[in-house]
C-alpha cells in the first residue's frame, strides 16, 4: 500500500459535483400519463414462471404494469424498439437519474438515439426509499446473473439464470437462433430488487427484496416497446443467484393501450439532436 502524502485529507475534502446536472432534462407529464392510464384497455397479460423468461408487446403511448403475485420475487427487465433497433441503455439512465428508478423517472435508449423509452409512472415500493446499509430497490446497477460469470467464479455450469432466460424468450418471440439474438440481451433493470455498495469496499451488494405479492411497477411506453423479463433464479435475493436453492415465483406483466383521443399533444420523442457525426472535429 502506498503512503499518503502530507495533504491527503484535504484532497479527500473536495466537493462532489453532479456530472450531468439534470435541470435542462425534459420533465415527463406525469398528469397527462395518469388521464391517459385512466382511459386505457388492459390488452394482454403474460405470467412468467419462476427461474423462466417471457417477452411481451406495448404500443407506444400504452402502459406496462409488473407485479409480484405470489411471493417475494425479483425481476431482470430487458427492453427493446419492436424493430430492436434500440435497447435500453442502463449506464445513461444511471448517470442521468440515479443508481435506482422510481417515480418520474425514464428509461433511456443507447446510442445513437439516446431518447426516452419508458417512464415510470407508478411505484408501489417509493416509500422504501433508502435504507441504513444504503440499499434502495429497482435498481439500474446490476448487469443481470449470466452462465459466464457463474463459470468464472465456480466452475460451474448453470443456464436458468436471467441472461439465458431472457436469450431464449427473445428468440422464441422472434423466431430466431438463440446465439443469433444473445448479443441483443443487454444490462436491465433489476425490477423489486434491493441493492447498494458497501461503504468500506464498493462491492456491489443485494439483500431481501421488501416486495410483497400485490406490489408492482408500472411503466409508460414512450416508444413501441418489446420487453423481455425474467422471474430471477435468486427469488428475493436475500442469500443468492444463479442456482435452484431459493424459494422462487412467478411475476405478471400486464399490457394496456390507450386510446389515441386520450393522449392529447404527446408524441413519441424525437430521437437525439446531435449532428450525427461521432469523432469528426468541425
Amino acid at each position: 500500500m502506498t503512503h499518503a502524502p502530507s495533504d491527503a485529507e484535504a484532497r479527500r475534502a473536495v466537493s462532489p459535483v453532479i456530472c450531468y446536472p439534470d435541470e435542462t432534462l425534459s420533465r415527463p407529464n406525469l398528469a397527462l400519463y395518469a388521464e391517459a392510464r385512466a382511459a386505457a384497455r388492459k390488452v394482454a397479460e403474460v405470467t412468467v414462471p419462476p427461474r423462466d423468461a417471457r417477452c411481451f408487446e406495448v404500443p407506444a403511448g400504452g402502459f406496462f404494469r409488473i407485479t409480484s403475485v405470489e411471493g417475494p420475487q425479483v425481476g431482470d427487465l430487458n427492453l427493446w424498439s419492436t424493430d430492436l433497433s434500440e435497447r435500453f441503455y442502463s449506464g445513461k439512465t444511471r448517470a442521468l437519474h440515479g443508481t435506482h428508478v422510481t417515480k418520474g423517472d425514464r428509461l433511456w435508449t443507447s446510442f445513437p438515439t439516446l431518447r426516452p423509452m419508458a417512464t415510470v409512472v407508478e411505484d408501489t415500493l417509493g416509500w422504501y426509499g433508502a435504507d441504513p446499509f444504503g440499499g434502495r430497490v429497482h435498481d439500474v446497477i446490476g448487469t443481470r446473473c449470466d452462465p459466464y460469470t457463474h463459470w468464472t467464479l465456480s466452475g460451474g455450469q448453470y443456464h436458468q439464470c436471467c441472461h439465458s432466460n431472457i436469450t431464449r424468450a427473445l428468440a422464441t418471440h422472434t423466431g430466431l437462433n438463440p446465439q443469433d439474438v444473445e448479443a441483443l440481451v443487454h444490462d436491465v433493470v433489476n425490477v423489486f430488487m434491493c441493492t447498494g455498495f458497501t461503504a468500506d469496499t464498493g462491492q456491489y451488494f443485494m439483500k431481501a427484496s421488501p416486495v410483497r405479492p400485490g406490489d408492482y411497477i408500472e411503466f409508460f411506453a414512450e416508444i413501441p416497446l418489446l420487453g423481455g423479463l425474467s422471474a430471477c433464479p435468486g427469488g428475493d435475493c436475500s442469500a443468492t443467484h444463479s442456482s435452484d436453492v431459493a424459494a422462487c415465483h412467478p411475476l405478471l406483466v400486464e399490457v394496456y393501450e390507450t386510446p389515441a383521443n386520450a393522449m392529447g399533444n404527446w408524441r413519441t420523442p424525437e430521437p437525439h439532436g446531435n449532428d450525427g457525426r461521432p469523432g469528426v472535429t468541425p
